[in-house]
C-alpha cells in the first residue's frame, strides 16, 4: 500500500537519509527507531509529503506522491494522511468536538454532518464524555486522543505519528499504545510511528532500525 523507492534528503554536506526502500502493507503497524539524529522523523515527514528529497519516489495506493502539483499534493494529504506529533498541535479557542472537526470543516462538510462524526470518533477513542472541553480542560494523555481522533476523522489510508508518547508518563503512553493497536483491530488503520519508546516498538508489527541515515535493521515483532 505504502511504498518508498531510495529515498535521500541532504542538509548541505549531511546526508539526514541516506537511499531508503521500504514496503508497507495495509493494517500494518509499522515503528522506525533510532538514535536522535538517525533521520527518523525526516524520513516520515518525506513519506508523509511534509517535505521533499532530494531524490527517490513515495507511492501510496500506486500513486506517486511526489508527482503531483502542490495544490493536488495538499489535497491528497489531507484526505489520504493523517499525522500525529509529540505535541498535540490542537488549538486552545476550540473544544475537543472543534478540534476534531476541523478537517472535515476545510473540506467542505456540513457543520452538523461533520459534528456528528467527530462525536463518533471521539468516542471511539474514549472521550464522548468530553466532547465540549477545550484542550486546557484535558489531560495530556486525553489531548494526545483528540489529535488521533482528528488525523483519523478523514478515514485516510495511513496514520504517520512522530513520537506519540513522547510527552506522556508512562501510564498514558501504555493506553496510546493501546490505542493504536484498538484502531487498527477496529477500522483496518494503518500505522506509521516513529518512537524512542521500547514498549510501544515492540508492540508494532515490524521495526525498522536507522543509524546515520540508513535502515540497519528490520525485524518482526513478536507479541504475546
Amino acid at each position: 500500500m505504502l511504498k518508498t523507492e531510495n529515498l535521500i534528503k541532504k542538509y548541505g554536506n549531511l546526508t539526514v537519509v541516506n537511499d531508503i526502500s521500504i514496503d508497507i502493507h495495509k493494517s500494518e503497524i509499522v515503528s522506525i527507531t533510532g538514535r536522535s539524529g538517525a533521520g527518523k522523523s525526516t524520513l516520515l515527514h518525506l513519506i508523509g509529503g511534509l517535505d521533499k528529497p532530494d531524490s527517490g519516489k513515495v507511492f501510496l495506493n500506486g500513486v506517486d506522491v511526489l508527482t503531483l502539483g502542490a495544490r493536488k499534493q495538499a489535497r491528497f494529504r489531507n484526505t489520504q494522511m493523517g499525522f500525529v506529533f509529540q505535541f498535540h498541535h490542537l488549538l486552545p479557542e476550540f473544544s475537543a468536538i472543534e478540534n476534531v472537526a476541523m478537517p472535515l470543516w476545510i473540506s467542505g462538510m456540513s457543520r452538523k454532518a461533520a459534528v456528528e462524526k467527530s462525536a463518533e470518533i471521539l468516542s471511539v477513542v474514549g472521550l464522548y464524555g468530553k466532547l465540549n472541553n477545550k484542550p486546557s480542560e484535558l489531560s495530556g494523555g486525553e489531548q494526545q486522543r483528540v489529535a488521533i481522533a482528528r488525523a483519523l476523522v478523514n478515514n485516510p489510508s495511513v496514520i504517520f505519528a512522530d513520537e506519540p508518547t513522547g510527552n506522556l508518563d508512562s501510564g498514558n503512553a501504555k493506553s496510546i499504545n493501546q490505542l493504536f493497536l484498538d484502531l487498527r483491530e477496529k477500522f483496518g488503520q494503518t500505522f506509521v510511528i516513529v518512537t524512542h519508546n521500547e514498549i510501544l516498538s515492540s508492540m508494532t508489527d515490524r521495526t525498522f532500525v536507522m543509524q546515520d541515515g540508513k535502515i540497519v535493521d528490520e525485524h518482526k515483532n513478536i507479541r504475546s
